[in-house]
């Protein structure tokens, strides 16, 4: 049997393996963790009473884990496993429509207030993938769900779809840029231009970005020493300091994450990862929401919004 040992800084339960001589978190920890984000993001309400859903934009590459992780939050908050977004991973996109999902609590069974959008796949070659061009007005909020993508030509005002006069709820509060930790070291310099051209739109828009790392082999080794205090732990990793070197984004705005992928049961250290992630990118976007210039809110504010109507 293995020893209990506690913790005296934290007061919290650790298994001490006497065949590998190592700390390993009490399964109690990882349950208590999880739980105590999971509360944390149920009662999230945005700061601003301007918008009462905040909308995460995905984007990245092919096969990055885009819609792996919109599935991933989805299926923490259900209590069970969900593939609602459809994933693929060849080197053509699965994703060829514009996707907003709301995510909804398994516990009361009442939508939460932030929803994911899915889109086509980055590619570096022009006329494959995203149009580069559809980025924004995806981030005006000039793009409807369901709109079907097109690699060699954008939206147009002029298209029956096209949302002529977005307000700032229909708006994205936040891109995340999703890229595979195992192919940072083969990132082409056409990757690196095709991201500073969306970092460029989105830093137009006065719109947060982010970028979270996928595909991470071992959350537990990444966590372990370091599980109550996530942010430090993550910023002291070597790919971090890598990515943000190389696209020029603070160590603070990137996130590792572990995507449910062949999984049948959920995780809770993997949970806890995801939801940590999720809670990150909202006060994010809290901070930017709040610093709106005041006459900007009080027309957002005035403006009605099919999506409330629809979710609430």
């Amino acid at each position: 049997m293995p020893q209990i040992l506690a913790e005296p800084s934290v007061s919290k339960l650790w298994l001490l393996d006497p065949a590998k001589t190592t700390f390993k978190l009490h399964p109690t920890l990882k349950t208590r963790q999880r739980n105590r984000l999971l509360a944390e993001l149920r009662a999230f309400k945005p700061k601003v009473d301007l918008i009462s859903e905040i909308c995460i934009l995905l984007l990245g590459p092919v096969g990055s884990g885009k819609s792996s992780f919109i599935n991933s939050v989805k299926s923490v908050f259900q209590g069970r496993l969900t593939r609602q977004a459809i994933v693929g991973s060849d080197d053509t996109s699965i994703t060829e429509q514009y996707r907003i999902y709301s995510v909804k609590d398994g516990k009361d069974d009442k939508y939460l207030p932030f929803m994911l959008c899915d889109s086509m796949g980055l590619h570096e070659e022009e006329g494959v993938g995203l149009c580069v061009d559809d980025i924004p007005h995806i981030l005006k909020g000039c793009v409807p769900d369901r709109y079907e993508f097109s690699p060699h030509k954008s939206i147009t005002p002029d298209h029956p779809m096209f949302i002529a006069s977005p307000s700032l709820k229909d708006k994205i509060h936040c891109v995340a840029y999703v890229l595979d930790i195992n192919s940072i070291s083969s990132i082409t310099s056409k990757e690196v231009a095709k991201f500073k051209e969306v970092q460029k739109e989105v830093l137009s828009c006065g719109t947060a970005l982010v970028v979270l790392l996928t595909k991470i082999d071992k959350c537990s080794e990444i966590l372990q020493d370091n599980f109550l205090n996530m942010n430090n732990s993550m910023t002291s990793q070597s790919q971090i300091i890598e990515v943000s070197k190389m696209l020029d984004i603070p160590v603070y705005n990137i996130f590792m994450v572990e995507n449910y992928s062949s999984e049948l049961e959920l995780d809770p250290l993997k949970d806890t990862l995801i939801l940590f992630v999720l809670r990150q990118m909202l006060r994010i976007v809290d901070d930017i929401l709040e610093d709106l210039p005041l006459e900007t809110g009080r027309k957002a504010g005035r403006k009605s919004n099919a999506r409330d109507k629809k979710w609430t």
